[in-house]
């Protein structure tokens, strides 16, 4: 009876970090047009799911990049790292999914502790380089070590079980595309409630000004350090989920171009806004997708050209251009 007290802080902060930010009519259209999409386009569930998956791992790298200010290249380390954990686990243990993403999420919070722990004392292009350095290392032995992670040839072979025993995931996706949006809207909730935390605010402070937080008695190493972790924990789920529904995880998910590419919807998107990298992603995505179609050869030249009018004309994503329409017409700005 005597803790009863001490848990109400704790319960009215949570309480308060999720509902900050008062549901707009940005909160429902992004989850109304994902549901709607199931219906209206079954035939791309496959596209979708890839897409669902992509906005996840943005997600991530938005924790870090646009909230902490964590300068990094090498945030498909813990995508690859979490992809193979699930995969094994699936190959030697069990090939329930939610578990899966558990050991995928535990694997690349661990891998996001001991490399934190060792290159948050840089900043700056240090620290690029050097996540770019540990991404390498992982490549290169994923590549080297074919009796382990099956080489260039990937780890494949293993099945999923249904999703809580019901689900069956089948070849057009219908399971694996709702399977990737209720992972994602749990991720959302989380990533919401940490950034809107004091936990978060201190984040933020960082960002802006990590001399006055330090000043303030703020362990600025250990917040980044758990920042990071989460960032690499929410990476690694992604990469889980993607080994889970593709049944394939390869040496290709340690590679620049996957962060590059999750760095390329948050240019597109806005940095430091959750909506953002759903924005951004998704855009990213069905560009690809659509333009390589089009021109299987040249489809990054139209890649590079959007990416230019995007830095050009939306210096702050797409989720700023709706914070300035909306304004524009006297309502509040989107804040999620």
């Amino acid at each position: 009876m005597t803790t009863l007290p001490q848990t109400r802080p704790l319960v009215a902060s949570m309480r308060g970090a999720f509902t900050a930010h008062h549901i707009n009519w940005i909160d429902v259209g992004i989850w109304v047009v994902a549901i709607a999409a199931y219906f209206v386009v079954p035939s791309y569930l496959s596209l979708g799911t890839i897409v669902l998956i992509f906005i996840l791992f943005t997600l991530s790298l938005d924790l870090a990049v646009g909230y902490g200010g964590i300068d990094t290249l090498g945030q498909g380390a813990f995508f690859g790292v979490g992809g193979y954990a699930a995969a094994y686990w699936a190959l030697n243990v069990t090939g329930e999914p939610i578990s899966g993403l558990v050991v995928g999420g535990i694997a690349a919070s661990i891998l996001g502790v001991l490399s934190g722990a060792l290159i948050l004392r840089t900043r700056g292009l240090t620290l690029i380089m050097l996540t770019l350095a540990i991404t390498s290392m992982l490549h290169e032995f994923a590549v080297t070590a074919k009796s382990v992670t099956g080489g260039d040839d990937g780890l494949t072979g293993y099945s999923i079980d249904p999703v809580l025993g019901l689900f069956h995931f089948d070849m057009y996706f219908r399971t694996a595309y709702f399977y990737a949006l209720a992972v994602l809207a749990v991720a959302f909730v989380v990533a919401r409630v940490v950034v809107n935390s004091p936990f978060g605010l201190t984040i933020r402070g960082i960002r802006e000004n990590p001399v006055r937080m330090r000043l303030l008695g703020v362990p600025i190493r250990n917040r980044l350090i758990g920042l990071f972790t989460l960032s690499g924990a929410m990476a690694g789920v992604a990469g889980a989920l993607s080994a889970q529904v593709t049944g394939l995880i390869g040496t290709d998910t340690l590679t620049f171009l996957v962060s590059g590419n999750a760095l390329i919807g948050l240019i597109l998107g806005g940095f430091g806004r959750l909506y953002g990298a759903f924005l951004g992603a998704a855009l990213f995505a069905i560009f690809s997708d659509r333009a390589a179609a089009i021109n299987p050869f040249h489809w990054l030249l139209g890649l590079g050209v959007l990416l230019i009018l995007a830095v050009r004309f939306m210096p702050d994503g797409l989720i700023g251009v709706i914070d300035r329409v909306q304004k524009r017409f006297g309502r509040k700005g989107t804040e999620a």
